[in-house]
């Protein structure tokens, strides 16, 4: 069954790209100098989960290669004519195909979300096992990953943000015993007089980022967890993992 299209879409898409892109920009900086510490300055980065592609744009004009792969067709679509001179492909980051590369990259909590049906908690070994197989000796693995902790057990958190044309309601539920985050997403959009309105359900699997850590360590990688990228301060509940192949 083909769920492509339900994720991200057109609407949801644009106002994440307008109003949230903010994170990619201010991670890309310090990822970047990530990059540059550890002597990679140029080659293939493979960005799973790529979004509108504002990561990938950050990472053409310095130089690297990029294949951006997300399960999102608008979100595919905003990156290509974003940044015309990178690859991408519409497919499941847990499903794709990964060549070899210097560094593979998900930002943005892409692997904990349930958008793939054959995607559970036992999947993230083998996704980790082939990022391993497919990075150069000294590439590196780096994610950020959300666990729990953005809301009360039992609760509901509520939020919204505006833009110019566009608004976003965001309804958040956490149930610890199956460690899911639910996320009821209604989305405004202007279109000539009259705001169209759609909906959305994301649920995220919740990891704690030690155990992904020792997993990771298993296969081979050298771990570092971070509440920041670099400078960049990461939102509650959110770490980032840099792994290393020796």
């Amino acid at each position: 069954m083909n769920h492509k299209g339900d994720w991200y879409k057109t609407d949801l898409a644009y106002i994440h790209d307008i109003g949230f892109g903010g994170f990619a920009d201010q991670a890309a900086v310090e990822i970047l100098a990530c990059f540059q510490r550890h002597q990679i300055e140029s080659g293939l980065v493979v960005d799973l989960g790529c979004g509108s592609g504002i990561w990938a744009d950050h990472l053409v004009q310095a130089g690297y290669q990029v294949l951006g792969i997300d399960i999102s067709e608008a979100m595919i679509d905003l990156a290509r004519s974003r940044v015309p001179a990178a690859d991408f492909r519409v497919e499941s980051l847990f499903t794709a195909h990964l060549p070899t590369c210097q560094a593979v990259t998900v930002l943005g909590e892409g692997l904990n979300y349930l958008f793939d049906a054959e995607h559970n908690s036992s999947r993230l070994g083998p996704i980790f096992q082939r990022v391993f197989d497919a990075l150069e000796p000294g590439g590196l693995f780096i994610f950020d990953l959300v666990e729990p902790g953005q809301v009360e057990a039992g609760q509901t958190s509520q939020g919204f943000r505006e833009g110019e044309d566009w608004m976003v309601l965001v309804e958040k539920q956490e149930d610890l015993e199956s460690m899911i985050l639910t996320r009821r997403i209604i989305t405004f959009r202007q279109d000539g007089t009259l705001y169209r309105r759609d909906e959305e359900i994301h649920r995220q699997q919740l990891y704690n980022a030690d155990e992904i850590a020792a997993q990771l360590q298993q296969i081979g990688f050298q771990v570092q967890i971070s509440n920041t990228y670099g400078e960049y301060e990461l939102a509650i509940a959110r770490k980032a993992i840099t792994a290393r192949k020796p």
